[in-house]
C-alpha cells in the first residue's frame, strides 16, 4: 500500500522495527476478484493481567468511504484483539477533519471519535504543516518560497555551509546538537539507541542530514520518504553558528531527496493548532515554516473502539495513577536540588 495516497511511514511494515516493546501484524483486505484494496498496520501492546492494546497509527490505509473494505480490515483487527485480549483498538488515519465520509462510516462501526484540543492530545499530532509539491522542480519550489527563506538559504551556501546525507554513525555528532535544542525550546529527547534503531528499522526509507561548518556539527535532522511523502520527522540546531541559517539549507537539501524521489507531499509534521497566535511558545517555529509556504492541516484525529470497557477504564487509572507518581518525583527531585 506504499502507493496509496493515504500511506505513511508508520505503516510501513518496517516500523515494527522501530517500536520496541510492541508486536505486530498486518490485516489486508481484498476485493471478490483477489485484489489489494486496503491494509493495516497493527501495533499490539502486551499488558499485564493478560490485556493488550492495539494501535495502527495512520491507519487504516484505504479509500476511507468503502464501508465494506473498512468493515473487513476492522473484522481482521476483532480476531486479533480476541486472541491477544486487547482491551481497544484506537487508529488515526491521514485524512482531513472535514472528511465527513470517513467520520460516519467510523462511528457506523461503533468508532468513538476523538478530536482532543488544539495541542497534542492526541496519540498522533492533529496538526500538520505540509508542502505539495505536485509539479514542481527545484526552481520552482524555491521560488515558490518567501524572499526571506530563499535568501537564508542562499545565505548558508554561500558561507560554507555544508549539508550531507550520514549513515548512524554520525549520531554521536547529532545528539549533542539535540540535546541543546532540547534543552532551548523546552521538550524531553529520545535516548541515541531510539533512534539508531529509527534509521536501522526504517533502512533506506529514512536518513540522518548533518549540516557542517568546517567540519563543525552545527544542524541536524532525521527524515522519512515513503508513500509519496517526505516527512521531517526530528530537527535540531546548535548555538553555534546560527547566524549562517544552517537549518534552512538542511530543509532545502531534504526537500531535494523529496523531489528526487517523486513525493508528492513534504510533511513539516507536527504543530499546534494555535500555531498562528504571536503569544503561542511555538510561534517561531511555525514563522520558520512558514516561510516555505505550505499549509496548516488539521487532520481527522482519532477513533477508538473499545472491546472491553472494565479493562479500559482499569487501565486509564493506572496510567493516570503512574502519571501522577512521576509528577510527584519530578517535583521532589526539584525540591532537592
Amino acid at each position: 500500500m506504499a502507493a496509496h495516497a493515504g500511506s505513511s511511514f508508520t505503516q510501513c511494515s518496517r516500523w515494527r522495527y522501530v517500536k520496541e516493546g510492541w508486536d505486530y501484524t498486518a490485516i489486508i483486505s481484498e476485493d471478490a476478484e483477489g485484489r489489494v484494496r486496503g491494509a493495516v498496520g497493527l501495533l499490539i501492546r502486551p499488558l499485564p493481567l493478560g490485556l493488550s492494546f492495539l494501535y495502527a497509527p495512520r491507519g487504516p490505509v484505504c479509500d476511507l468511504s468503502d464501508r465494506e473494505a473498512l468493515r473487513d480490515l476492522k473484522a481482521g483487527c476483532d480476531a486479533v484483539a480476541k486472541a491477544r485480549g486487547a482491551y481497544a483498538l484506537t487508529w488515526d488515519p491521514d485524512t482531513l477533519i472535514t472528511d465527513t465520509d470517513c467520520i460516519a462510516a467510523m462511528e457506523a462501526m461503533g468508532f468513538k471519535h476523538i478530536t482532543g484540543g488544539l495541542g497534542f492530545e492526541t496519540i498522533q499530532a492533529r496538526f500538520n504543516y505540509r508542502l505539495d509539491l505536485t509539479g514542481h522542480t527545484e526552481e520552482s519550489l524555491i521560488q515558490s518560497f518567501s524572499q526571506k527563506t530563499r535568501y537564508n538559504i542562499r545565505l548558508a551556501q554561500k558561507r560554507g555551509v555544508v549539508v550531507r546525507a550520514c549513515s548512524k554513525e554520525a549520531l554521536p555528532m547529532f545528539m549533542p546538537i539535540m540535546e541543546t535544542t532540547g534543552e532551548r525550546d523546552g521538550f524531553g529527547i529520545r535516548p541515541q539507541h531510539y533512534f539508531e534503531s529509527f534509521l536501522d528499522g526504517l533502512g533506506e526509507y529514512a536518513r540522518l542530514y548533518m549540516a557542517f561548518v568546517e567540519d563543525e556539527p552545527v544542524a541536524g535532522a532525521i527524515a522519512t520518504c515513503f508513500g509519496g511523502k517526505l516527512c521531517y520527522v526530528y530537527g535540531a540546531s546548535g548555538s553555534h553558528h546560527r547566524q549562517l541559517m544552517p537549518s534552512y539549507l538542511v530543509q532545502w537539501a531534504m526537500m531535494q531527496w523529496a523531489l528526487e524521489e517523486g513525493c508528492h507531499l513534504y510533511d513539516f509534521m507536527g504543530v499546534t493548532g494555535d500555531i498562528t497566535d504571536e503569544s503561542s511558545p511555538t510561534y517561531g517555529l511555525y514563522r520558520f515554516k512558514k516561510g516555505f509556504n505550505g499549509r496548516l492541516d488539521e487532520l481527522v484525529g482519532e477513533f477508538t473502539y473499545t472491546y472491553r470497557p472494565f479493562a479500559a477504564r482499569l487501565v486509564s487509572w493506572a496510567m493516570a495513577l503512574r502519571e501522577r507518581l512521576h509528577a510527584l518525583r519530578r517535583s521532589w527531585g526539584k525540591k532537592a536540588e
